[in-house]
C-alpha cells in the first residue's frame, strides 16, 4: 500500500520560512517523480514543484522561483519543499505526489499518489 505523509505546515508571518516533508511508504522516491502540489480554497489544484527521479533537474512555477526549493533524501524516502520569503498568495493545503512517467508532469491527473496534505497561511 502507497501512502505519501505530508507534514511542516502550518501559520506564519509574510517573510518566513517553512519546510514541508513528505515521507513515502510503499514506493521509492527515487524511482518516482516527485511533485508538491497547492490548492487554496475555491481554487483548483496548481502545480507549485517537481523533482526528476534522477533528481537530475527539478522544475518549479514561475511564482515560486528563487523562493522555494525542492529536494529529496533517499535514504530517508523522503522530499522535501523548503519555502522561503512566504506571502500571503501561498496561502493553500501543499501535497505531496507521485508521478510513474519518464517525464516530469505539471498536470495533477498524470500523478498516480497522492498525500492527504498540510496547510500552510502566510498572514501579512
Amino acid at each position: 500500500q502507497v501512502q505519501l505523509a505530508e507534514s511542516g505546515g502550518g501559520l506564519v508571518q509574510a517573510g518566513e520560512s517553512l519546510r514541508l516533508s513528505c515521507v513515502a511508504s510503499g514506493i521509492s522516491v527515487g524511482n518516482y517523480n516527485m511533485g508538491w502540489f497547492r490548492q487554496a480554497p475555491g481554487l483548483e489544484r496548481d502545480f507549485v514543484a517537481a523533482i526528476h527521479w534522477s533528481a537530475a533537474t527539478s522544475y518549479y512555477t514561475t511564482s515560486v522561483k528563487g523562493r522555494f526549493t525542492i529536494s529529496r533524501d533517499k535514504a530517508k524516502n523522503t522530499v522535501y519543499l523548503q519555502m522561503n520569503s512566504l506571502k500571503p498568495e501561498d496561502t493553500a493545503v501543499y501535497y505531496c505526489a507521485a508521478d510513474s512517467s519518464d517525464y516530469v508532469n505539471e498536470t495533477p491527473s498524470k500523478y498516480n499518489y497522492w498525500g492527504q496534505g498540510t496547510q500552510v497561511t502566510v498572514s501579512s
